[in-house]
């Protein structure tokens, strides 16, 4: 009776674990498609925001881009928040932006991104608010593509696809490139099912009435767009408007920034929690699916490894150490390995490991405000 427990608890976790890249995505697919409604008319105004700390060496790339744009759409407001630079950013910013090109804001030491975006969103005039990160370039024709999605009075907000760049750098930037491509898929499918449950930071939009009152503690990327959900407007996805950003090669930079995403995060899901449980059944399903259960991966993964050893207690000694020893080479030789199976098994573990570790700091109250840009991009 104990080992079928422990058969059934190992089994319960690999497909635990599983389930957000598996199990999920088919489920997704046997959901009908549920249509956006096709209507014409002028395309609404848009204000374009970024917040930067310490990204100079991205600016010139970054503000080209936004130069180019801004040339394509001359009423395009564009407004930036300096989060207390030591490197130049600003001056930077100030300098591209003179004769009214960009609004750059600047406050008085660290106060984070999302305190960074409030006061933005405050100061923006566009009907649609669009967010983007400071490394991110957009593709020519975005902004087009993104606000044609208006047109359809349900949407409330429209994410587009980030591209990621440098994937053969590293095992990490590998890992990284692959969980991404994963995540834009899964969004795809949300998208044509009805709702996408949550943006990222690289490009997403909403309408500016619906931007929503939050704690600096709080994912603002998360928050905001899980806004156009609760107000009950659509929140789709739009493959067509393309952003760019090169992956983190880094294991420390990447191990880093899991943990403060993941600890933000799950400030939100407190944060968020009383309209999560107000969402209908399938928005409920979604969020579960692609967040809950993928935050707690590497509680599933100890939990499963823990019930392997106990079953191999149970059927050998030997057994057990032969696994045991197995184990700890698998960690010695891939903590040092930087490419190979063994290196991208060994990323994928740190991943879970950072994100496990980010919630259990969130959920013991500690709260994490700022961000430092990663130095292996």
């Amino acid at each position: 009776m104990i080992d079928l427990l422990l058969v059934l608890v190992l089994l319960l976790s690999l497909v635990a674990v599983a389930w957000p890249f598996f199990f999920y995505p088919l489920i997704l697919r046997l959901l009908p498609t549920r249509a956006e409604a096709p209507a014409d008319g002028p395309l609404p105004s848009a204000s374009l925001l970024f917040c930067a700390y310490n990204e100079a060496a991205s600016m010139p790339d970054k503000l080209a881009n936004l130069a180019m744009l801004k040339d394509r759409h001359p009423t395009l407001e564009i407004l930036a928040f300096d989060d207390g630079s030591s490197d130049g950013t600003a001056g930077l910013i100030a300098a591209q932006g003179g004769g009214g090109f960009i609004t750059l804001l600047q406050g008085p030491g660290r106060s984070g991104k999302a305190h960074g975006m409030k006061l933005l969103a405050a100061r923006a005039r566009g009907d649609v608010l669009i967010f983007t990160d400071a490394n991110v370039l957009l593709d020519a024709d975005a902004i087009d593509n993104l606000l044609a999605r208006y047109a359809d009075p349900d949407i409330g907000g429209v994410l587009g696809s980030l591209h990621y760049l440098g994937e053969g750098d590293s095992a990490t930037a590998a890992v990284g490139s692959l969980y991404w491509r994963i995540e834009e898929k899964l969004k795809d499918e949300e998208s044509r099912t009805g709702n996408v449950l949550g943006a990222d930071g690289s490009i997403f939009s909403i309408r500016r009435s619906l931007y929503p009152e939050f704690p600096d503690s709080v994912l603002d990327d998360l928050t905001v767009s899980m806004a156009v959900v609760f107000a009950g407007k659509r929140l789709v996805k739009a493959k067509d408007v393309i952003a760019r950003e090169r992956l983190v090669t880094g294991r420390g930079d990447e191990y880093r920034r899991k943990v403060r995403i993941a600890a933000r995060a799950w400030h939100t899901h407190s944060h968020l929690r009383p309209q999560l449980r107000r969402m209908a059944a399938i928005d409920r399903f979604k969020y579960a699916s692609r967040k809950i259960v993928r935050w707690f991966g590497g509680l599933f993964i100890l939990i499963g490894a823990l019930a392997a050893l106990v079953l191999a207690l149970r059927l050998s000694i030997l057994l057990a150490m032969l696994g045991v020893i197995a184990v700890t080479a698998f960690f010695r030789i891939g903590g040092r390995a930087r490419s190979g199976p063994l290196a991208t098994l060994m990323d994928i573990l740190i991943a879970y490991a950072a994100t496990l570790k980010g919630v259990v700091k969130a959920m013991r109250g500690r709260t994490v405000t700022i961000w430092n840009p990663a130095q292996s991009r």
